[in-house]
């Protein structure tokens, strides 16, 4: 529990120039691990504020995401878990609705090794994402599949994924 407060404080300290300068995003996501888990996800993101290869055809932009994640325990205790992403998006033009393609790899923290039938082997955990959906009025809607490990570096490494939908809105 203590490397959870540690990161939480690391990310808060990270984020607080970030923060003073761009606008957050609040997200929400629901969904459920590969062995039936359901995950509840709370997420803020910031914006990159800079985009590349922008053409007719849409652009390359991200922005970092943190997130708490409650993994509800059918056999076993709930999990909770930290996590901090930068996420790379290509937005395709569009004048009302803009879809979406992301891909992330990031850090996360779980407050305990096990969850379900998985051995997570260490608390630190590396997180990687793809999605897609469709932005719209300062809102966003998508799917997004999220993978969980700690890339050997501890056994077991059984890994963890949790398909979610999420909903984003600016602020």
């Amino acid at each position: 529990m203590r490397k959870v407060i540690t990161l939480a404080a690391l990310a808060a300290l990270a984020w607080g120039p970030v923060s003073a300068v761009q606008a957050m995003d609040l997200s929400v996501a629901i969904g459920q691990s590969g062995d039936s888990t359901m995950t509840y996800r709370l997420g803020a993101q910031f914006d990159f504020q800079q985009s590349w290869f922008a053409s007719d055809v849409g652009r390359l932009t991200g922005y970092w995401d943190g997130a708490y994640t409650y993994w509800e325990g059918d056999q076993t205790a709930s999990n909770h878990s930290l996590s901090l992403s930068p996420v790379f998006v290509y937005e395709f033009a569009g004048e009302r609705f803009k879809p979406y393609v992301e891909a992330g790899i990031g850090i996360a923290a779980f407050s305990s090794t096990e969850l379900e039938d998985n051995d997570l082997g260490s608390s630190f955990q590396f997180e990687d994402r793809i999605g897609f959906g469709v932005r719209f009025a300062g809102q966003e809607v998508g799917v997004r599949a999220l993978h969980y490990s700690n890339a050997g570096l501890k056994k077991p490494n059984d890994g963890v994924e949790s398909y979610t939908l999420h909903y984003r809105m600016s602020f």
